[in-house]
This record gives structure tokens, C-alpha cells and sequence, in this order.
């Protein structure tokens, strides 16, 4: 059951992952053009991951009042960011940089838990979760950071986030049996 759950959320960040990658890539490509949209697509991401984790919350047989809580919340700022796109053009670094440490962040607890089943995941995910956080600092901290490396950053970030997701998928089971 609870292993159904877990992969459940994990192919739900997948998803996510894979729309911070298409987004990176397009940082990448025409960098001048997405900065013009960045408003309409991270507010259509974040609007995603919260129906993605609405439906997620409502077929699950337990509910988490965090996941709804989750999910509402990046409904809203989806709605906000799209309506209010020249203000959070500004501010789509920060956005982007705290997405990414917060997810860093999240998974170095997950690692917590294969330390405990004495995991060789272990390290590897120690590993993707502190090159996350770092890739998030450095969005947020390095002024006149250029477009391209955003890209380049976010495009490391759903990479490496997509292979600690498939890793936890397959090991997942080995968790839930401790």
C-alpha cells in the first residue's frame, strides 16, 4: 500500500521534472523569447503540479492534508504568477532557484531513509540532492545570471531529479518490506 503511494508521487515528480527540463531547454535555445513567457510557463507548471497533485490526493485511499495543502497552494500561486506576469518576471529566479533547493532539500530526507535500510543508494542520492541544492543557491545567489545558464541548470536539476525518481521507483519496495 504504501509502496503504491510512493510510486504513485514519484511518477507524478517525474512529470514535473520533465516540464523543468522543456523549460530549461528553451532557456537554452532562445533565451531573449522564453524570458517574455517565463511568467505563462511557470505559472502553467505550477498550476500542472497542483491538479497533477490534487488528482493524486483525491485517488489515493489515505488523504494527506499536506498534499492537499500542497496542491492548492501551487494552484494559487499558478493563477497569481499568470496574472500578475510582469511583476514575477522579475522575480522567476528566486522562483525557480527555491523550487530547486526545496526538491534538493526533500530528497535529502528521503536519503535519510536508505541510510537506514543500509541502501548503496545512498550515497548517489546524497550526491543528486546537495548538486540540487547547490544549483538552486546558485540561481538565487549569482546576480546577472545569464538566461542560458539558468537553462543549463534546470535542465541538470530535471535530469537528475527524473534518475532519483526512476532509482527510488525500483528500490522502493525494498523500503517499504523494513
Amino acid at each position: 500500500m504504501v509502496g503504491k503511494l510512493l510510486k504513485r508521487s514519484s511518477w507524478t515528480d517525474i512529470i514535473i521534472s520533465i516540464v523543468f527540463v522543456t523549460f530549461g531547454v528553451l532557456l537554452i535555445v532562445k533565451p531573449e523569447e522564453t524570458l517574455g513567457a517565463i511568467s505563462m510557463i511557470l505559472g502553467i507548471v505550477f498550476i500542472a503540479m497542483g491538479v497533477l497533485k490534487l488528482l493524486e490526493y483525491y485517488t489515493s485511499k489515505t488523504k494527506e492534508d499536506l498534499l492537499l495543502t500542497t496542491a492548492l497552494i501551487a494552484v494559487i500561486f499558478g493563477v497569481i504568477v499568470l496574472f500578475a506576469s510582469g511583476t514575477i518576471t522579475t522575480l522567476f529566479k528566486i522562483i525557480v532557484g527555491m523550487w530547486i533547493i526545496g526538491a534538493g532539500v526533500m530528497d535529502l530526507q528521503t536519503t535519510l531513509i536508505w541510510k537506514e535500510v543500509k541502501s548503496p543508494y545512498w550515497t548517489m542520492a546524497v550526491l543528486f540532492s546537495l548538486l540540487m541544492i547547490l544549483a538552486g543557491m546558485i540561481i538565487i545567489i549569482v546576480e546577472n545570471i545569464v538566461p542560458t545558464i539558468i537553462g543549463v541548470i534546470i535542465v541538470i536539476y530535471g535530469i537528475l531529479d527524473i534518475i532519483d525518481r526512476l532509482i527510488f521507483i525500483k528500490k522502493v519496495d525494498n523500503y517499504t518490506k523494513h
